[in-house]
């Protein structure tokens, strides 16, 4: 079973949405987890906005309560998806040596752009580009 953590910025929007993405493309050949780089919505819901985005593409994201990167969840995981370059290059400061491997972007050489502070529709086109990612970390190659 593969281990995948999911990282944006606040644990609010973006890698929640890829989690629970992954876990139902994986299915039981994939464990996900997500994190934020900073604490603000730690234990909180996600976005409303990313929620019903996640909503119309037949996701469930209100169970979701934000959670903050830890060394543990990084020494968890198999591999560590970063949802756009700033967030990586602070996840290359802060894993240390024994997880620098894992690090990579959720979409490779293509950032996911952060939908907060804008409309519906930002938040639509995100989904929809992560909904789209799926098939790279879980080894199906099925249609969506």
């Amino acid at each position: 079973m593969r281990k995948l953590l999911t990282v944006c910025l606040g644990n609010y929007c973006r890698s929640p949405f890829a989690q629970v993405a992954l876990t139902r493309r994986g299915g039981p050949a994939v464990t996900v987890r997500s994190a934020g780089l900073i604490g603000k919505w730690q234990d909180q819901p996600a976005n409303p906005a990313m929620i019903a985005a996640a909503r119309r593409l037949g996701h469930d994201l209100t169970p979701h309560r934000g959670q903050q990167i830890t060394a543990d969840a990084m020494d968890w995981a198999d591999s560590i998806l970063a949802m756009d370059e700033a967030v990586l290059v602070t996840l290359r400061a802060i894993c240390g040596a024994r997880n620098e491997q894992k690090l990579g972007l959720y979409l490779p050489g293509r950032d996911v752009p952060d939908p907060m502070g804008q409309g519906e529709a930002a938040f639509n086109d995100c989904a929809v580009l992560i909904e789209a990612g799926t098939a790279l970390h879980t080894g199906m190659r099925r249609p969506l």
